[in-house]
């Protein structure tokens, strides 16, 4: 054993250093099977039909087309699409937050006869898979008048599979919640709803933004719900629009249909980018509380 302290302090400064460069390591490794689809994605966008499949594969173009995102209104009405996607996104976010929360407060904070028994009736909604249910609810809304609208994309997804698993998070928090802060809360007279309004609902902004997230991406990326209840191409949302980027004979366009899912991945990436830190906080605390 050295008895020299410079050398000993050398060894040990050195060994952190060495740990955090080989995390850094592992990490960017892990990155990669993430990051290249992405990559491609982009670089392609910017490429001719002929360069995206050539053999060998290259990261960049070597004839840049920054005019494939011009030439995407020449097949569809892209900015009415995109406009479609965002506010029934939007309104689904929203909607399931305020179900959520309610919901999540009352099997919470409420005593109920047979409350457990009803969210455990709950959560089975979640066993059950939207093709399943897809033929009934097509022929409810057909009978309605609802076909080619926006509605069933809207409504069954604020009451749906969003506000059951929004409901289960947003129990886990409020059941964390100590009874001294509603209790005090009592005293100075509040009601139910005063005390749901005033005190719960502003301490549960990490949970509230975890089910917005989720609620915000699964509208987004809902390809079958679209699919089936919409016909005009200017009702289509997103994920129907790009499949419908073909030239005259049917075949995908593929730079352009690249160039439109690029430009679809921004708002995603945006919403996650804000709301990444109280996502993560949510999900870790609502999964210590049974």
């Amino acid at each position: 054993m050295s008895s020299n302290p410079l050398a000993l302090f050398r060894r040990r400064a050195r060994k952190p250093a060495f740990g955090r460069i080989l995390l850094y390591v592992l990490m960017v490794a892990l990155a990669v099977p993430f990051l290249l689809p992405l990559l491609w994605m982009v670089s392609s966008s910017l490429k001719p039909i002929s360069e995206i499949f050539s053999y060998p594969p290259s990261l960049l173009p070597s004839d840049w087309r920054w005019d494939n995102y011009a030439r995407i209104t020449d097949y569809q009405p892209f900015g009415r699409q995109y406009f479609n996607s965002l506010y029934i996104a939007a309104l689904v976010c929203v909607g399931s937050v305020v179900v959520s929360a309610m919901a999540g407060y009352a099997f919470a904070r409420v005593r109920l006869i047979g409350g457990g028994t009803m969210f455990v009736l709950l959560l089975t909604a979640l066993l059950m898979p939207s093709e399943v249910i897809i033929v009934p609810l097509f022929r409810l809304f057909s009978e309605i008048g609802w076909t080619d609208t926006h509605w069933p994309l809207i409504i069954p997804a604020v009451f749906g599979s969003n506000s059951v698993f929004g409901t289960f998070v947003m129990r886990q928090f409020f059941l964390g919640l100590p009874a001294e802060l509603e209790e005090s809360g009592r005293l100075d007279g509040l009601g139910r709803f005063g005390l749901f309004f005033r005190i719960a609902l502003p301490l549960a902004g990490p949970s509230l933004s975890a089910v917005a997230l989720l609620s915000f991406l699964h509208s987004w990326n809902s390809f079958l719900e679209p699919l089936v209840f919409l016909r005009s191409p200017e009702m289509f949302t997103l994920p129907v629009a790009l499949t419908q980027i073909v030239d005259n004979f049917g075949a995908p366009v593929w730079n352009v249909q690249l160039a439109a899912s690029t430009l679809t991945v921004i708002p995603v990436l945006a919403v996650f980018l804000v709301a990444q830190r109280w996502f993560i906080k949510s999900i870790v605390n609502s999964g210590l509380k049974g």
